[in-house]
């Protein structure tokens, strides 16, 4: 109790009666790793990256995952192994990311340097195929969506990026990818200052609620410690649930006529689905890029996100359209409830006390024609204006089935009802269109802030349907290019 172990850069190192809401990079500083550097202390500015071991799928072997050392609570690495620029080399003997950024002027006022290596060093030791993404090399630049440097100067980073080999065979960080990476540790961190759990089971995890109503469940921590750094908020009970295997599955389940459902657990960070996923569901495909960074991404979870019910949040409107349900779990058993029905006032949910989300439930056969749009002030790695997911079944040249899911545009993220009955059974065409985008207009109670006009909000909703509208009939008309 109030002690556990750390590998950090190979060594392990032993943590003891640090309080609860520590962050991984005020402890890496402490310990005098001060290449792990705070800018915005929530996630915005990618100068903590740091690596850190992850199982690389369902196999045995290990994958480097970047992830902002700013977000994540040390005591919820029990157990684990993280590197930091200082573990990637050193003046005498330089790591390849650094080699390369260093001769290519890439490093400017250096600040924000240990976090473009750290997330390219993970870039780096990915099994890459050569033209991937667009690269000579197949180095994803979105890789760097999470790091942003205040100086002048991008294209010597890309330059550096690009030109990235591979491992040799020699490289301690590459052969360490072929070794499963650590487990999982229950952790019990007791303290003046609050506690820590980190259960191994569901049923514990369950137990453990009971016995503190109100206990901060921690997911990724993307949220919840951008209140820890910024609000200075202190919770009496953490309790870690991002580890429970039954959070962590993904499973498909198919009936008769392709009927079935697809089950995502809620603990599985959002990089992970991805993977998973492999592109199967297109909707969601469109809104990964979209959802913040991938520093982020490698550490957010569906859960977590449905769980703050931000009315801006990104999954939700995805998951409106794909007319998902949530399975939510307590000691009494579980119930289902629909997603549409889940949010029940500004960051109030349909959660009753001692529950959380097990998993999200998507029902299968997906509707083939779909498109996720988010307005907002950057293209990448930003919070929305507003978000518009559409999910429409077209026969015929009819659409017989519509689901529009919204964010941005209320207190809850919610389905554009009035617009879903001006699509259905009506033909699939501009008339249509511009019929339902103007109910779309109506639709939600948008308001004016700092990031938008409650007019702009509203304008860009039915601007949101004539560009799917015009984008789909694009499509067909490529593919009609493509049979002829």
């Amino acid at each position: 109790m109030n002690t556990f172990e750390l590998t950090v850069n190979g060594a392990a190192r032993r943590v003891r009666d640090v309080p609860p809401h520590t962050t991984l990079l005020h402890w890496l500083r402490d310990q005098g790793l001060t290449g792990c550097k705070e800018g915005c202390a929530e996630g915005e500015c990618g100068a903590c990256a740091v690596l850190v071991a992850r199982p690389d799928g369902e196999g045995a072997d290990t994958r480097w995952e970047s992830v902002n050392a700013c977000l994540v609570t040390l005591a919820a690495l029990s157990g684990q192994e993280v590197v930091t620029a200082e573990g990637l080399g050193s003046p005498a003997d330089l790591h390849p990311v650094q080699r390369e950024l260093a001769g290519r002027g890439g490093s400017q006022c250096g600040y924000c340097t240990p976090g473009f290596v750290t997330s390219m060093a993970a870039e780096y030791y990915r099994e890459r195929t050569p033209q991937n993404h667009g690269a000579p090399n197949g180095f994803d630049l979105h890789a760097l969506s999470g790091n942003l440097c205040r100086c002048t100067g991008y294209r010597p980073i890309r330059d550096a990026a690009y030109a990235l080999g591979t491992p040799d065979g020699e490289d301690p960080l590459a052969q360490r990818r072929t070794q499963p990476a650590p487990a999982p540790q229950a952790t019990e961190l007791v303290t003046p200052q609050g506690n820590f759990y980190r259960p191994l089971a569901l049923a514990d995890a369950l137990d453990l609620m009971a016995q503190h109503p109100g206990a901060r469940l921690l997911a990724g921590g993307t949220d919840w410690n951008v209140d820890v750094n910024l609000r200075h908020a202190r919770a009496e009970t953490v309790i870690a649930v991002d580890a429970l295997p039954e959070l962590r599955e993904l499973k498909w389940s198919t009936g008769p006529l392709d009927t079935g459902t697809l089950e995502i657990g809620a603990g599985l960070n959002l990089s992970d689905i991805e993977r998973r996923l492999g592109g199967r569901v297109p909707l969601l495909a469109q809104l990964w890029p979209q959802f913040a960074s991938r520093l982020i991404r490698n550490s957010a979870t569906l859960g977590g996100n449905l769980g703050t019910a931000s009315p801006i949040g990104d999954s939700p409107p995805a998951l409106l359209a794909l007319d998902a349900s949530l399975v939510l779990v307590s000691s009494g058993g579980e119930r289902t409830v629909p997603l549409a029905e889940y949010f029940t006032g500004y960051r109030q949910t349909a959660l009753q006390p001692g529950e959380l989300i097990r998993a999200v439930r998507i029902p299968l056969p997906l509707s083939p024609l779909t498109a996720f749009h988010k307005i907002a002030k950057r293209r990448f790695d930003d919070i929305s204006s507003v978000a518009v997911a559409f999910a429409l079944d077209v026969q015929g040249g009819v659409v017989h089935k519509a689901r529009i899911g919204l964010g941005g545009v209320a207190a809850t993220p919610l389905r554009a009802y009035e617009t879903e009955q001006a699509l259905e059974g009506q033909p699939w065409t501009e008339a249509t269109v511009q019929r339902a985008a103007r109910a779309l207009r109506g639709e939600g109670t948008p308001m004016s802030d700092h990031r938008a006009s409650a007019e702009y909000r509203a304008a860009m909703l039915g601007q949101a349907l004539l560009r799917f509208f015009y984008e789909s009939q694009q499509g067909e008309s490529d593919v009609r290019e493509a049979q002829a």
